[in-house]
Protein backbone atom coordinates (compact mmCIF):
# COMPACT_ATOMS: atom_id res chain seq x y z
CA UNK A 1 0.00 0.00 0.00
CA UNK A 2 1.29 3.75 -0.87
CA UNK A 3 2.16 5.77 1.83
CA UNK A 4 0.36 8.67 0.21
CA UNK A 5 -3.09 8.88 -1.53
CA UNK A 6 -6.37 10.39 -2.36
CA UNK A 7 -9.87 9.37 -1.73
CA UNK A 8 -13.23 10.76 -2.57
CA UNK A 9 -16.67 9.86 -0.90
CA UNK A 10 -20.01 10.95 -0.82
CA UNK A 11 -21.59 12.86 1.98
CA UNK A 12 -25.08 14.36 2.77
CA UNK A 13 -23.71 17.55 1.85
CA UNK A 14 -22.06 16.29 -1.46
CA UNK A 15 -18.42 15.06 -2.63
CA UNK A 16 -16.35 15.10 -0.12
CA UNK A 17 -12.28 13.90 0.00
CA UNK A 18 -9.13 13.03 2.23
CA UNK A 19 -5.94 13.19 1.29
CA UNK A 20 -3.29 11.30 3.56
CA UNK A 21 0.56 11.06 3.65
CA UNK A 22 2.67 9.09 6.11
CA UNK A 23 -0.13 7.84 8.41
CA UNK A 24 -1.47 11.51 8.98
CA UNK A 25 -4.42 13.24 7.05
CA UNK A 26 -2.88 16.65 4.91
CA UNK A 27 -6.28 17.60 3.60
CA UNK A 28 -9.95 17.46 3.34
CA UNK A 29 -11.84 19.00 1.14
CA UNK A 30 -15.71 19.36 1.50
CA UNK A 31 -19.10 19.62 0.32
CA UNK A 32 -19.30 20.19 -3.37
CA UNK A 33 -22.48 18.57 -5.57
CA UNK A 34 -20.13 17.85 -8.18
CA UNK A 35 -17.52 14.41 -7.52
CA UNK A 36 -15.04 15.60 -10.70
CA UNK A 37 -14.70 19.63 -8.88
CA UNK A 38 -14.05 18.29 -5.36
CA UNK A 39 -11.45 15.76 -7.14
CA UNK A 40 -9.86 18.51 -9.09
CA UNK A 41 -9.65 20.71 -6.28
CA UNK A 42 -7.99 17.95 -3.99
CA UNK A 43 -5.12 17.23 -7.08
CA UNK A 44 -4.38 20.80 -6.98
CA UNK A 45 -4.19 20.78 -3.15
CA UNK A 46 -2.05 17.57 -3.27
CA UNK A 47 -0.86 16.71 -6.69
CA UNK A 48 1.38 14.23 -5.72
CA UNK A 49 -1.45 12.19 -4.78
CA UNK A 50 -3.39 9.69 -6.81
CA UNK A 51 -7.30 8.18 -5.65
CA UNK A 52 -5.84 4.69 -4.46
CA UNK A 53 -7.00 2.25 -1.68
CA UNK A 54 -6.98 4.30 1.40
CA UNK A 55 -5.45 3.13 5.06
CA UNK A 56 -7.42 2.08 7.97
CA UNK A 57 -6.90 5.83 9.82
CA UNK A 58 -8.58 7.01 6.48
CA UNK A 59 -11.02 4.79 5.72
CA UNK A 60 -12.20 5.65 9.93
CA UNK A 61 -12.01 9.47 9.08
CA UNK A 62 -14.34 8.87 6.00
CA UNK A 63 -16.95 7.09 8.35
CA UNK A 64 -16.68 9.76 11.37
CA UNK A 65 -17.55 12.07 8.60
CA UNK A 66 -20.34 10.32 7.05
CA UNK A 67 -21.65 9.92 10.60
CA UNK A 68 -21.19 13.33 11.45
CA UNK A 69 -22.89 14.95 8.85
CA UNK A 70 -25.75 12.13 9.51
CA UNK A 71 -26.63 13.60 12.42
CA UNK A 72 -24.02 12.10 14.98
CA UNK A 73 -20.81 13.21 17.38
CA UNK A 74 -18.33 11.17 16.36
CA UNK A 75 -14.77 11.95 18.24
CA UNK A 76 -11.80 12.80 16.03
CA UNK A 77 -9.88 13.45 18.30
CA UNK A 78 -7.97 10.15 17.10
CA UNK A 79 -7.93 10.70 13.81
CA UNK A 80 -3.81 11.57 13.26
CA UNK A 81 -3.10 15.04 11.40
CA UNK A 82 -0.31 16.31 9.74
CA UNK A 83 -0.05 19.61 12.26
CA UNK A 84 3.47 19.47 12.57
CA UNK A 85 4.21 21.28 9.29
CA UNK A 86 1.79 24.35 10.29
CA UNK A 87 2.48 27.45 11.38
CA UNK A 88 2.48 27.43 15.49
CA UNK A 89 -0.51 30.04 15.53
CA UNK A 90 -2.66 27.37 13.26
CA UNK A 91 -2.17 24.56 14.69
CA UNK A 92 -2.85 26.10 18.10
CA UNK A 93 -6.10 27.31 16.74
CA UNK A 94 -7.03 23.88 15.19
CA UNK A 95 -6.17 21.78 18.80
CA UNK A 96 -8.99 24.78 20.43
CA UNK A 97 -11.63 23.78 18.05
CA UNK A 98 -10.54 20.00 17.86
CA UNK A 99 -12.40 20.02 21.63
CA UNK A 100 -15.45 21.37 20.48
CA UNK A 101 -18.36 18.42 20.20
CA UNK A 102 -20.65 18.38 17.47
CA UNK A 103 -23.29 21.62 18.35
CA UNK A 104 -20.84 23.47 20.24
CA UNK A 105 -19.65 26.49 19.36
CA UNK A 106 -17.37 29.26 20.06
CA UNK A 107 -16.31 32.28 18.99
CA UNK A 108 -13.07 34.20 17.28
CA UNK A 109 -12.78 36.16 20.39
CA UNK A 110 -12.74 33.06 22.48
CA UNK A 111 -9.98 31.40 20.65
CA UNK A 112 -7.86 34.44 20.88
CA UNK A 113 -8.31 34.84 24.53
CA UNK A 114 -7.27 31.43 24.88
CA UNK A 115 -4.23 32.02 23.44
CA UNK A 116 -3.92 34.90 25.92
CA UNK A 117 -4.60 37.94 23.86
CA UNK A 118 -8.25 38.97 22.58
CA UNK A 119 -6.34 41.39 19.80
CA UNK A 120 -5.43 38.06 18.02
CA UNK A 121 -9.21 37.30 17.02
CA UNK A 122 -8.66 38.54 13.13
CA UNK A 123 -5.67 36.40 13.07
CA UNK A 124 -7.90 33.39 14.26
CA UNK A 125 -10.24 33.91 11.39
CA UNK A 126 -7.44 33.67 8.98
CA UNK A 127 -5.85 30.82 10.35
CA UNK A 128 -9.63 29.19 10.51
CA UNK A 129 -9.67 30.40 6.64
CA UNK A 130 -6.71 28.06 5.98
CA UNK A 131 -7.91 24.94 7.33
CA UNK A 132 -6.84 21.79 5.92
CA UNK A 133 -9.10 19.52 7.40
CA UNK A 134 -12.38 20.90 7.11
CA UNK A 135 -15.31 19.18 8.80
CA UNK A 136 -12.38 16.69 11.05
CA UNK A 137 -10.78 20.19 12.36
CA UNK A 138 -14.71 21.90 13.18
CA UNK A 139 -13.72 25.59 12.01
CA UNK A 140 -17.74 25.67 10.90
CA UNK A 141 -18.58 25.68 15.03
CA UNK A 142 -16.63 29.51 14.95
CA UNK A 143 -18.88 31.87 15.19
CA UNK A 144 -18.78 35.94 15.58
CA UNK A 145 -19.70 38.16 18.09
CA UNK A 146 -23.52 37.86 18.51
CA UNK A 147 -23.58 34.63 16.77
CA UNK A 148 -23.00 35.97 13.74
CA UNK A 149 -22.03 33.38 11.20
CA UNK A 150 -18.79 34.73 9.91
CA UNK A 151 -17.06 33.47 6.57
CA UNK A 152 -15.95 29.95 5.73
CA UNK A 153 -13.23 29.03 2.66
CA UNK A 154 -14.79 25.72 1.98
CA UNK A 155 -16.77 25.20 -1.16
CA UNK A 156 -20.60 26.65 -0.39
CA UNK A 157 -18.31 28.85 2.11
CA UNK A 158 -21.18 30.61 4.58
CA UNK A 159 -24.14 28.35 2.78
CA UNK A 160 -22.47 25.00 3.53
CA UNK A 161 -21.48 26.60 7.26
CA UNK A 162 -25.33 26.91 8.06
CA UNK A 163 -25.30 23.28 6.51
CA UNK A 164 -23.43 21.76 8.97
CA UNK A 165 -24.16 24.03 12.28
CA UNK A 166 -27.34 23.06 11.36
CA UNK A 167 -26.89 19.50 10.84
CA UNK A 168 -25.27 19.57 14.49
CA UNK A 169 -28.02 21.50 15.57
CA UNK A 170 -25.97 24.25 16.62
CA UNK A 171 -26.86 26.95 19.03
CA UNK A 172 -25.36 30.25 17.43
CA UNK A 173 -27.58 32.70 19.72
CA UNK A 174 -28.62 32.44 23.54
CA UNK A 175 -32.02 32.17 22.87
CA UNK A 176 -34.34 28.20 22.10
CA UNK A 177 -37.02 28.90 19.15
CA UNK A 178 -40.23 27.75 19.93
CA UNK A 179 -39.85 24.41 19.00
CA UNK A 180 -37.07 23.82 21.27
CA UNK A 181 -34.75 23.89 17.57
CA UNK A 182 -31.69 26.06 17.72
CA UNK A 183 -32.04 29.24 16.17
CA UNK A 184 -29.22 30.24 13.34
CA UNK A 185 -28.50 33.78 11.77
CA UNK A 186 -27.65 33.65 8.46
CA UNK A 187 -25.64 37.13 8.22
CA UNK A 188 -22.15 36.96 7.58
CA UNK A 189 -19.71 38.34 9.43
CA UNK A 190 -17.00 41.40 8.26
CA UNK A 191 -15.70 41.77 11.56
CA UNK A 192 -13.84 39.21 13.51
Amino acid sequence: MESRGLILFDTPIGSCGIAWQEGRITGVEIGDADEKETGYRLRQRFPEGKISTPPVFVIEAVAKIQALLAGGNPDFGTTPLALQPLPDLNRQVYEIILELKAGETTTYGAIARRLGDVHLSQAVGHALGKNPFPIIVPCHRVLGTNGKVGGFSAAGGVETKLRLLNIERARTTPEADLFGGLPLQARPQSDL
